[in-house]
Parts: structure tokens; sequence; C-alpha cells
């Protein structure tokens, strides 16, 4: 197996949630929405799976859809939302860092005529609650705000810019991409005062194929798919029992501030040992969340770094997978100097990484360096 370091793109499944996917798969396999024994059976198991899976998330089984990604569930909150608030007005607020699962609806809004406000970001890869203050509009009709960073391991000012919109005016709708900060970071929707907020499962070793979507108990929203009324009728489409089941028990699998604890530790010691071995390096973002952070080698491309290191099969990215190898526009938004943008790597970690695995991404970096100088 390869040393993995790159776990905010996506997660090994735990044995939990593939025994669950397993059983569901062969022997509790019904349709929820047959009437015999095994559709009904199937029907209880979705509800009790749903009701673990929010009480992970921290809101009601009622305020909980699932969706096939996080992607999905960006995409519905947003088109949903100016659905919604269209009669007052075209005005959306963003920021310059979201993952591109809100950049990219956001931009084809604009080519129906909706005006988007990017915020733009500190060095810090943060923020200002000021500067969206200063951006609302009396049109205005949605602001999204992603809760962690995916490329810096960065938390935003969710709750104090949820408080302060509300303040503004409570008919503006709040989204904020959670797919970061689901079980990584303690929060629950009703904190953070949203009303619509987005999950992934493959984020937290369940399998690629099934994510979930917060939306605030009384908040009526169109259909995302119409067809035979499943999640309430909002989104239509037998259910994915089996990757809902595998949710279900990555999410009580989880152990809570002890992971957390856990890949905070290991993700301390790798930047240790990094600027203690490899000369030059520059930390770009020690990251908020405990499982993220960044770092650069200046002058050194950072697609050859990720390349030279999966030779010696270690795992690290150049910043978000939806990228494929493009330049990140999150390090760019920080204004970072260009030697050290082009030179960026994301390490990210997950309740079993170990400082050993860190230690060994410093020591190959290093070699990996000292080759290139011919030392």
């Amino acid at each position: 197996m390869p040393i993995y370091l790159d776990n905010a793109a996506t997660t090994q499944v735990c044995p939990a949630a593939a025994k669950a996917a397993l059983a569901v798969m062969t022997e509790e396999f019904g349709n929820p929405s047959a009437r015999y024994p095994l559709g009904q059976d199937a029907a209880r198991r979705l509800e009790a799976d749903r009701a673990a899976v929010a009480e992970a998330l921290g809101c009601r089984p009622s305020e909980l859809y699932f969706t096939s990604c996080g992607t999905e569930g960006d995409n519905w909150a947003i088109r949903a939302a100016v659905r919604h608030g269209r009669r007052r007005g075209k005005h959306i607020i963003t920021t310059a860092v979201e993952h591109a699962a809100v950049l990219e609806p956001l931009k084809d809004l604009e080519q129906q005529g909706y005006t988007v406000t990017r915020l733009k970001c500190g060095r810090d890869g943060r923020v200002s609650p000021e500067d969206l203050r200063a951006a609302l509009r009396e049109d205005t009709v949605l602001v999204s705000m992603m809760l962690v960073n995916n490329e810096t391991g960065v938390i935003q000012p969710v709750e104090a810019c949820c408080r302060m919109v509300k303040e503004y005016s409570p008919d503006i709708l709040f989204h904020t991409d959670a797919v970061q900060g689901f079980l990584k970071v303690p929060f629950t929707p009703a904190e953070l005062g949203v009303d619509l907020l987005t999950v992934s499962g493959h984020k937290v070793r369940a399998p690629k194929g099934i994510g979930g979507q917060y939306i605030r108990e009384g908040l009526k929203l169109e259909p995302l798919l119409r067809g035979g009324g499943q999640e309430k009728t909002l989104r239509s489409g037998t259910e994915p029992t089996a990757q809902i089941a595998a949710l279900a028990a990555a999410c009580r699998a989880w152990k809570g501030e002890a992971d957390r604890a856990r890949m905070r530790a290991v993700k301390e010691a790798t930047l240790e040992r990094l600027t203690a071995q490899v000369p030059g390096l520059e930390i770009v973002s020690r990251g908020d969340a405990p499982h993220i952070c960044a770092v650069s080698l200046p002058g050194y491309p950072s697609e050859m770094l990720v390349r030279a290191l999966a030779d010696q099969g270690i795992c690290v990215s150049s910043g978000s997978a939806c990228h494929k190898g493009k330049p990140s526009h999150v390090f760019a938004a920080m204004g970072l100097p260009k030697r050290t943008l082009m030179g960026v790597l994301r390490i990210s970690f997950s309740p079993e990484s170990t400082e050993a695995e860190g230690g060994a991404l410093a020591q190959a970096l290093a070699e990996i360096r000292a080759a290139r100088m011919g030392l």
C-alpha cells in the first residue's frame, strides 16, 4: 500500500462502512418503496441510517436529504436558493476560494443575468466578515461560503457571517459547503445559523456516490428531481440504500475529538519534520482544521514534486483533485509569490495517518531536493 496523504481528495472506506454496504447489497436489498416485508425492512433501515447521519451532523432526521455527492448538493442548494428568492433579486455573494462545485454553477447563473460578488481573502486564506457586510444589497438572495477550505484547511467565519446576513435581512438564504468540515470540526447547522448545508460521504471513509443535504426545517424549496416522490418529493429516485448504510456506519465509527486530536498531532509533527529536514520549504497554511495543511518548495514545480513522490509510493496533491493539474485558484487568491505558488503541495490526513508516514514524506522531499541540486 502507498503512503496516502491526500485524504482531502478522498478517503479509504472504513471496514464498518464496507461491511454495512455489503450486507445491504446482498441481504437487505429491497426497494424501500415496496410494500412487501423485504421492502419495508429496507425502509426501516433507511430511516435508521438517516437518523444516524443526522445525529452526526447535529440536525433533525427530517432536515437531512440524501444526494449522490457534494457537487450535487452544492448545485442543488444554489439553484434552489436563487429560485426561492427570485422575487427579491438577482445578486449572489460567495468567496473567491470556494470549490468548483460552487463557482461553476454561479458562472452559469451569471450567463442567465445574475450578478455574483466574489469576496477576496487575505494572505491567511480567510474572508473578512466586514467585506461581506459591505457587499450585501437589497437584491441579494444568497450567500454561499464554505466552512473549511479543501486546499488550505482554513475555517471561514461562517457563524459570524451568517448572523450578520440574517440581521441585514432574514430573507437572504445562507448556504455552506461543509464537505471538508463534516466530522472534522465541531459544528451543527443550527449553531452556524445556515439554511442549507452540504456534506459528502467519501471524505469521511464512506464510499463515493453518497452525500447529504441539510435543509432547514420550514424552508420550502422546489424539488431537485421529480419522479416517484422519494426524499419527501424533493429528490426523487430509488434511494442508494447500500451507500446510505455505509455513510451511516462511517459516521458511527467516527471517534469525535479523539480522531480530531490524532489527525492534528500527526499534522503538526509532519510540519515540524518538513521544516527541519527540507531546506527552503515554506508553510503556506497550517490549516485551522485538523486534517489539512499546505506547504511549498519554491522553485520546484508542484506537479514534478507530486510525480516524484508518487514514484516513491507517497500520495499528495498540488491542490484540489478537481483541478487536474491546473494552478489552484485558492492559492492564487491568497496572493502568494509566483515561485511559492508554483511549488505548493497539499497534505491531508485521516485518523489512520501516522507520524512515521509524515516523516517518510519529509525524507522523500529532502532527497528529491538534494537530487535536483546535485548534492
